[in-house]
């Protein structure tokens, strides 16, 4: 997320990155035991802390996405919420604007692997909201 004040235009959620552990390798989170996923990118910000699962896999997610806000500001996409095999819960560093909207089916036996984004390319004078929408798949 990006911040330039009241008249100017912000973004909120600009991309989102899984990253995968090869159980074979081990658990350790040292970073040649994973690889990592991710769609398109926006223009704006920089990637925040990794958060793993503490147990098991991704397996369900929420986005939080902020309305059209007609004449004012649009962000879009603000925040992502996982729900890991485990039960618990991870969320993202984004903001507190817009509404959670509701979880997604339950990715069942090996849990989310796939993602793809909807981003809006940077409109100039426009308004920008970078992320838009996001669709995770599951492991077959």
């Amino acid at each position: 997320h990006i911040s330039y004040g009241f008249w100017d235009d912000n973004t909120a959620l600009n991309g989102i990155r899984l990253h995968c552990i090869d159980p074979s390798k081990g658990l350790s989170r040292s970073y040649e035991n994973y690889a990592s996923v991710q769609s398109d990118v926006g223009s704006w910000g920089q990637w925040k802390k990794i958060q793993w699962c503490p147990f098991g896999f991704l397996t369900a997610f929420q986005l939080r996405v902020e309305s059209p806000q007609g004449i004012e500001d649009d962000s879009a996409a603000n925040n992502i919420r996982f729900r890991c095999s485990g039960g618990s819960l991870l969320q993202g560093d984004g903001t507190f604007r817009g509404n959670w909207g509701e979880w997604t089916s339950t990715c069942e036996g090996r849990g989310i692997c796939g993602i793809k984004t909807r981003i809006e390319e940077p409109q100039g004078y426009s308004d920008d909201t970078a992320l838009n929408d996001v669709r995770m798949y599951c492991c077959d």
